[in-house]
């Protein structure tokens, strides 16, 4: 979740040409891009290629919501968390981490996350709280055997240090990647997974396109972060699932693959991080 503004300026973006094999939206928020119509937001997906999402909470109701969604519709997967920059506003940070501890039982859950730290949105004072809040996200992680999805901004470092700290779960997947080649490289080096958003087709986004060319095939993921981070030439306007296409083109692009292989390979790693839908 990029942030916490809601408003999206205009229409929604035309539908993109349908990709020639099926991929996964590894990270969305239906509840705030589609609150009203998560059916038909799933069915316009399901018309460009996108067949598969995972819906992500960010506090407890949103994570209920996600829980909910996922047991009403087959294509739908959750993922459950405090958000980093909810963490330090919680009148009772351990009750909720209690609660997404007992969500994340569920077998319809398949992460725990959105998780981690964020340098950007909260400041020195709420620091401890986000720490000692993603510190309890990984004990969820492992315990549940289930993948950590990682909210990082601004906090690479800190990130690497408590995961190194505390001891990874067997699956670690950052979200919306927002590290350079080097960091890329360090999370390959460790066999964890980067799933990018529309932000990589952003002007200024060379050293994140430097990335998704370096990550090996078999790391790689896909979402839309919605309705956050809408692709180019769209940016600014509603986001949702069935814009996954134009991030998977500008991947391909990237990395010199035709879109095709590079479906087939997105597919395949949302199956080995997910599990089946």
């Amino acid at each position: 979740m990029a942030g916490h503004s809601h408003g999206r300026r205009g229409d929604p973006p035309p539908a993109p040409e349908p990709l020639p094999v099926a991929v996964a939206d590894a990270h969305t928020h239906l509840y705030i891009a589609a609150p009203d119509d998560p059916a038909g937001a799933l069915a316009a997906a399901r018309a460009v290629g996108v067949d598969r999402v995972v819906e992500v909470g960010c506090d407890v109701p949103s994570s209920r919501a996600a829980v909910a969604l996922a047991e009403a519709y087959p294509g739908v997967l959750a993922a459950v968390a405090v958000h980093p920059n909810d963490a330090p506003d919680l009148p009772d940070l351990p009750a909720a981490l209690a609660e997404i501890d007992a969500l994340a039982a569920r077998p319809r859950v398949r992460a725990v996350g959105e998780t981690g730290l964020d340098r950007f949105r909260t400041g020195d004072a709420g620091r401890a709280a986000q720490e000692e809040s993603f510190r309890a996200h990984i004990a969820i992680a492992k315990r549940h055997g289930k993948p950590l999805m990682i909210h990082d901004r601004d906090a690479h470092d800190d990130i690497f240090r408590v995961l190194e700290s505390e001891g990874a779960p067997d699956t670690v997947v950052f979200h919306c990647f927002s590290g350079d080649a080097t960091m890329a490289r360090h999370c390959a080096d460790r066999g964890w997974y980067a799933s990018f958003a529309g932000n990589v087709t952003f002007k200024n986004a060379a050293e994140l396109r430097a990335a998704a060319a370096v990550l090996p095939a078999e790391l790689l993921l896909v979402e839309t972060d919605a309705p956050y981070l809408t692709p180019m030439p769209y940016r600014g306007r509603p986001n949702a699932p069935y814009l996954v296409p134009l991030t998977v083109r500008a991947l391909a692009e990237v990395r010199g693959v035709a879109v095709d292989e590079l479906c087939g390979a997105l597919s395949a790693n949302a199956g080995r991080v997910f599990g089946t839908w």
